[in-house]
């Protein structure tokens, strides 16, 4: 897909991740709709966008809230006349024990890493079959793959979300002209680990992060700038990308 005058909505779009790949994308000369929660995060980065040249909208929207990503849509489609690509970025991962009980975080991360890119998807793919293309991007994780003690229930979202986006590669792309894309990072520098309410886990990603590079947020950016920018013909279902120096 040629990125110019394309129009995107990036969901998590306020810190790490979401944030680099609305920059990225701007940078291509896509139009970025951002959204997250955080409106004054979002102001700050369509500032910074604009003053580099390119245009973006902020859209205060939480992903748990069906109503909440409709009226984003709407503002970009009433806006723009259409959405060609969907990032899924929104995401939680609160580490702890399953015997530690913490259930009001397991709720938390199945409504936000499940649900919210259901919601997001049902949102935006409507428009996406009437315009017969666009690519939608869902973020596993390596914890989709693997499982890790005190990931369990991480695990298991992501593994959920790499299961949904499969399944609806292969009901939409033959039949709509839409690709599908999942990406499954291992570490990455993100705000995600402000989340750890345990400290000792908390205090084992510090470790790691002392002792590995971890990935920036640009660098999976760039990963799904590489799969945006493939042949039409071509379809780049997954793409697992982590640190060098991640062995596990």
């Amino acid at each position: 897909m040629n990125t110019e005058a394309k129009i995107a909505l990036v969901t998590g779009a306020s810190s790490g991740i979401g944030a680099a790949t609305a920059k990225k994308l701007a940078a291509q000369g896509m139009i970025v709709g951002l959204a997250a929660r955080r409106k004054d995060r979002l102001d700050a980065l369509v500032a910074d966008i604009e003053l580099s040249g390119g245009e973006a909208i902020a859209l205060e929207m939480d992903v748990v809230e069906p109503a909440s990503i409709e009226a984003a849509t709407h503002i970009l489609i009433e806006r723009y006349g259409r959405i060609d690509v969907l990032v899924n970025n929104a995401g939680l991962m609160p580490l702890s024990d399953v015997d530690a009980l913490k259930i009001n975080e397991w709720k938390r991360m199945i409504d936000v890493n499940i649900n919210g890119v259901l919601n997001t998807t049902a949102s935006v793919l409507p428009h996406m079959i009437r315009q017969h293309r666009g690519h939608i991007f869902n973020m596993s994780s390596i914890a989709g793959r693997k499982v890790f003690t005190g990931l369990t229930v991480y695990c298991a979202t992501k593994a959920a979300v790499a299961a949904f986006s499969d399944g609806l590669r292969m009901e939409i792309a033959p039949k709509h002209n839409i690709r599908v894309t999942c990406i499954q990072p291992g570490a990455v520098r993100s705000e995600l680990y402000d989340q750890i309410t345990d400290p000792t886990y908390r205090q084992q990603m510090d470790d790691l992060a002392k002792r590995m590079t971890f990935l920036e947020g640009g660098d999976i950016a760039d990963t799904i700038l590489f799969a945006l920018n493939a042949p039409k013909h071509m379809d780049v279902a997954e793409l697992f990308v982590l640190p060098t120096e991640q062995g596990w």
